[in-house]
């Protein structure tokens, strides 16, 4: 099936778009730091996600040392094994550096998983530590959390790092119809991970003209989230293509991953034309390289702590 799918992004594109289960997976290993303590993580290139050690997490969560933390996670997974009726299906296993510095099989879960194990922990660390993951997750954290609470701690996360009011509306509003897009994608029967990044590579390179890795090269970015670093104009198109996709579908009902990549194909083309009408009438090219860190104000130099001088939005941070 991926096979068919990639050729059939060929013939929508006439460029082959070489989707991220046929580029060798990357994984980055580095190591978080919360509350001064260590937490080994590693990223996904090929998911685009963040896998935390399980370990790490729980002697955060109990503040204790490795070895309690260690035979404390052996009986934590022992018993959701036994709740569960089936082996822990939560973790995988990555090489991870060691404190000798071996890289030994640890125990490992994605963003979902980690916040399940979380939920089984007593602990008054289990707040604070969500608000970190929310930082290094980002918008896959969001996604897994009570909707309407996730978006207020959305808002309180950007603003906190220095985000414009108008860019944070928008992300959040670009959060919704992304959301509203997957949503679709499932009731069209399509519900594997890496179709999912099939059908928004695609809708990338339509619209943008490039896939999301190429758009995140674009912008020198690594593991930050791409949407995070879009500017206003970036962001209305990206959300004009998914919602046109979106609206489409409900009226097509498309069944399986092909028919949902004609009308992602669709939608794609919709902000693609708007894209080119308003580059035209501006002169110049709307997609931007640069990233967050360009715009943003640095949370020591916030309005309130300390003027800066440049160009600001009408609530004295910069405008993205």
């Amino acid at each position: 099936m991926q096979t068919i799918v990639a050729y059939f992004l060929y013939f929508c594109t006439e460029k082959f778009i070489y989707p991220s289960y046929l580029n060798i997976m990357v994984k980055q290993n580095s190591i978080k730091i919360f509350e001064e303590k260590k937490v080994r993580t590693v990223w996904d290139s090929e998911q685009e996600e963040w896998y935390f050690s399980v370990v790490d997490v729980v002697a955060v969560l109990t503040e204790s040392n490795y070895q309690v933390a260690r035979n404390y996670w052996k009986v934590l997974k022992n018993r959701i094994n036994k709740e569960q009726n089936q082996p822990v299906t939560i973790c995988n296993q990555l090489k991870l550096i060691a404190s000798d510095g071996k890289r030994r099989e640890t125990d490992v879960a994605d963003l979902e998983g980690i916040l399940r194990i979380i939920q089984s922990i007593p602990s008054k660390k289990a707040e604070p530590i969500k608000r970190w993951l929310a930082r290094v997750g980002s918008e896959r954290f969001y996604q897994l959390q009570d909707p309407e609470r996730s978006i207020e701690q959305a808002v309180r996360d950007y603003r906190r790092l220095g985000y414009s009011e108008s860019w944070i509306n928008q992300r959040i509003k670009t959060i919704e119809i992304r959301k509203g897009l997957t949503d679709e994608w499932k009731r069209s029967g399509v519900e594997n991970e890496s179709d999912y990044a099939v059908l928004t590579d695609l809708m990338s390179k339509i619209w943008s003209g490039m896939t999301t890795r190429e758009y995140k090269e674009h912008k020198g970015l690594t593991s930050q989230n791409l949407r995070d670093n879009m500017t206003n104009m970036e962001l209305l198109l990206n959300a004009l293509a998914e919602q046109t996709a979106t609206d489409l579908s409900k009226e097509r009902n498309p069944e399986g991953i092909v028919e949902a990549a004609h009308v992602a194909k669709d939608g794609a083309e919709v902000a693609r034309n708007a894209r080119a009408d308003i580059e035209q009438r501006l002169g110049r090219s709307v997609i931007s390289s640069e990233k967050a860190i360009d715009h943003i104000t640095p949370k020591d130099e916030l309005p309130f702590k300390k003027k800066r001088q440049g160009r600001t939005g009408g609530n004295g941070t910069l405008k993205l």
